[in-house]
C-alpha cells in the first residue's frame, strides 16, 4: 500500500484510533501534536487529567498512553505508512512520552489484519457479569503472544493465585474505599449527561458481585443510593496478569502497549475485559502482586476475561480537543 498522504482527513483518522485507547478512568491524558517537516506526531502527557490521589507516579498515565500509541502505529501502517516509535525521546521535555515518525516504507507494508483494525473501534472495558464460558486455550495463547511481541509478557495464574490475586484486590478496593481523597477522586470521574466527554457515565460502572467472589471497583464509595443492585458474577473468573521485566517509565510505556496490544486481540474473538488495577494502586500490594515461582517482574495490570454482553462505551474527546495540528487544518500538507 502507497502511504497515504498527510492532510487533515489522514491526520483526523490516526488521531481518532489514538484516542479510542483505554485510560483509567477513561481520563484520557494524552494530547499529540504534528511537526510537518518531520511527519512526525509527538504523544504528551495531559497533566490536567491526571489522577493524583490514585496515580500519584503516573505510572497508570503513562500505561493509558502507550496504549494510545499502539493505536497510533497501527492506524498508520493501515494507511501505509512504516512508523517508527521512540519512547521518551527527550529527557529534558518529560511530558513528551512517545514520537511517532510516518516514515515511508522500504518496501511492501506489512497488512493490518482487517479484523484488528476493526477492533480498535469496538474495543471498551466491560463491567458486567461473564458467563461460566471459558476462553479457549488457543485465544488465550493469542494473547500472550500479542504481550510478547510488545516486549512484556502475559500469564494465566492458577485457581490457588487467581484466589490470591483477588483477595489483594479486595483488600485494595477496601483501602481505597475508605480512603477520603482517593474516594473522592473516584466519584470525580463519574460523569452524568452533558459532562465533559471523559470519565465514566453511571451506565458503564457496571454491578458488584453479589456473592463477593470479584472485586469490581466501586466508584461510588459508601454512597450507597449510587450502587446499581449486585448481581450474579461467573464462578470462576478467568484472569490474566501483565507483567514487564523493569518498572521504570519506559517499561509503563510498553505495558501499555501491550495491554492494548492483548485488549485489541481479545476484542477480535469476542473475549470481553475488565481491568482490575486497584491492588497496582497502592504499592506494597503492588509488590506482593508479583508471583515469586515467575522470577522478576513487575505486575502492571490485572485482567478478568470472558464472554458477556457488550456493555456501554464510554465517551472520547474530539480529535480538535487532543491535537495541535501544527497548521495543517489550514490547508498545509506534512511529507511522509
Amino acid at each position: 500500500m502507497i502511504a497515504a498522504v498527510l492532510d487533515a482527513a489522514t491526520l483526523e483518522k490516526l488521531i481518532s484510533a489514538a484516542v479510542a485507547a483505554p485510560s483509567i478512568h477513561n481520563s484520557q491524558p494524552w494530547h499529540f501534536t504534528l511537526v510537518p517537516r518531520t511527519a512526525t506526531l509527538e504523544v504528551r502527557a495531559a497533566p490536567e487529567r491526571a489522577l493524583p490521589a490514585i496515580d500519584p507516579e503516573g505510572r497508570a498515565l503513562y500505561i493509558s498512553v502507550g496504549a494510545a500509541v499502539l493505536n497510533l502505529r497501527l492506524a498508520a501502517q493501515d494507511l501505509g505508512w512504516a512508523p517508527e516509535v521512540t519512547l521518551l525521546p527527550d529527557p529534558g521535555d518529560p511530558d513528551l512520552l512517545a514520537a511517532v515518525v510516518l516514515a515511508q516504507p522500504a518496501g511492501a507494508a506489512p497488512a493490518v489484519p482487517a479484523r484488528l483494525r476493526e477492533a480498535i473501534g469496538q474495543r471498551h472495558s466491560q463491567r458486567e457479569p461473564f458467563t461460566d464460558q471459558a476462553v479457549p486455550t488457543a485465544v488465550l495463547t493469542e494473547l500472550a503472544e500479542a504481550a510478547r511481541a510488545e516486549d512484556a509478557w502475559l500469564y494465566f495464574p492458577d485457581s490457588g493465585e487467581r484466589r490470591r490475586l483477588l483477595e489483594l484486590t479486595a483488600e485494595a478496593e477496601r483501602r481505597s474505599v475508605t480512603d477520603p481523597a482517593r474516594s473522592a477522586e473516584s466519584r470525580s470521574w463519574i460523569r452524568g449527561p452533558g459532562a465533559a466527554p471523559y470519565g465514566i457515565p453511571p451506565e458503564a460502572l457496571g454491578p458488584q458481585d453479589a456473592a463477593g467472589r470479584i472485586p469490581m471497583r466501586d466508584y461510588a464509595g459508601l454512597r450507597l443510593a449510587e450502587h446499581r443492585a449486585p448481581a450474579e458474577f461467573e464462578t470462576d473468573p478467568c484472569l490474566a496478569v501483565l507483567a514487564t521485566r523493569g518498572d521504570h517509565p519506559q517499561d509503563w510505556l510498553r505495558a501499555g502497549l501491550a495491554l492494548e496490544a492483548v485488549l485489541l486481540h481479545a476484542t477480535v474473538h469476542g473475549v470481553r475485559a475488565t481491568m482490575l488495577h486497584q491492588a497496582l494502586e497502592w504499592s506494597a500490594l503492588r509488590w506482593e502482586a508479583r508471583d515469586p515461582e515467575r522470577g522478576p517482574g513487575v505486575v502492571h495490570m490485572l485482567l478478568r476475561l470472558g464472554y458477556g454482553p457488550e456493555g456501554a462505551h464510554t465517551p472520547r474527546l474530539g480529535v480538535s480537543e487532543v491535537l495541535d495540528d501544527g497548521g495543517l487544518a489550514d490547508g498545509g500538507q506534512g511529507g511522509a
